[in-house]
Order: C-alpha cells, then sequence, then structure tokens
C-alpha cells in the first residue's frame, strides 16, 4: 500500500466519515439485528496444500477440519481450518492455474483479524518467532504477518467486538 496521505486534504476526509457516521450508524440499541448467523469461512488462494496446513495448524494451532475436492475446479482441493467460536478460514489450490501472487487490490484482502485469548496471544507471537515468520507488534495486542503465499494475518488480543478498547458491536 503507497503512502500518500501528504498528498490528501485529511480534514475533508474526516468531515466526510463523519457524514457518513451522522447518516448510517444508528447507537446500538435503535440498530436491527443482522439477517446473516455468521461467517461460515473466508476463503483464501494456496500455492500448496501441505505447506499452508503445516503453517496453519502447527504454527498457528488451527486445526484442519476437512480436505476435500473443490466442486467448482477438477483437482483443486478446498481445505478448512477451525478459528474457533463456530468460524473457519477455508484455502482452495488451483492446480494449472497461474493465480499470481498476493496483491492489496480494490475488493481484495486487506488482512485478517483473528481474535485469541490474550493468554494465548504471547505463545502465538514465540511461535511466530520460532518459526522464522516476520512479524511486527503493535499496542501489546496486535501481531501482523504474512502467511507462506503473502495473505497479511493479524492475531488480536481484543475481545471479538471490540477494536483497541472501543466497542465496535
Amino acid at each position: 500500500m503507497s503512502d500518500t496521505a501528504g498528498d490528501l486534504d485529511l480534514s475533508a476526509i474526516e468531515r466526510e466519515r463523519t457524514r457518513i457516521r451522522e447518516a448510517h450508524l444508528k447507537p446500538s440499541g435503535e440498530r436491527p439485528a443482522s439477517t446473516a448467523r455468521g461467517l461460515h469461512h473466508t476463503a483464501l488462494i494456496s500455492s500448496d496444500v501441505e505447506r499452508t496446513v503445516r503453517f496453519y495448524q502447527d504454527v498457528l494451532g488451527f486445526p484442519l477440519t476437512e480436505l476435500i475436492e473443490n466442486r467448482d475446479y477438477p483437482g483443486s482441493s478446498h481445505f478448512f481450518f477451525d478459528i474457533g467460536n463456530g468460524n473457519l478460514i477455508a484455502f482452495f489450490d488451483f492446480p494449472g492455474l497461474d493465480v499470481g501472487p498476493y496483491a492489496e487490490v480494490l475488493g481484495g484482502l486487506h488482512h485478517m483479524a483473528i481474535s485469541v485469548d490474550p493468554e494465548r496471544w504471547s505463545e502465538l507471537v514465540q511461535r511466530l518467532t520460532a518459526a522464522d515468520v516476520p512479524h511486527e507488534v503493535h499496542s501489546g495486542v496486535s501481531v501482523y504477518f504474512r502467511d507462506p503465499d503473502g495473505a497479511r494475518i493479524e492475531l488480536i488480543a481484543d475481545p471479538l467486538g471490540e477494536m483497541y478498547g472501543h466497542q465496535v458491536l
């Protein structure tokens, strides 16, 4: 992501953010219930199934729950990891397709933030270090790193529904 903040009118951006917030954000007691039950899974692309399994299961501690053929692309695998609270991360591999490296694009993934217990957070940072995974700690509750295919992941010790001390749900 390029740093273009010097070229931006930050006060105009903040005014627009405030306008949108005032027009659309209702107080929590006034919001309708969501029509969704939750996030079934987020699907990323893997260049190497076994390497992805070793990383997510062995380094991060997310158990592999299923490995099946992708119904939409013969020969492709669709596999899932339990990230707690009934949520999954899924992956596809696409043998024979040149899908290219990870890229941050409009409509694409910026990063995926996964909530972990504060007691486990430090252990997971140590696991990243032991596995020689480059990472960066922020604010003492977030660690950012890339998976083997370059997807940006955050492990955050804040509870679900909170972000840096603010209720977001």
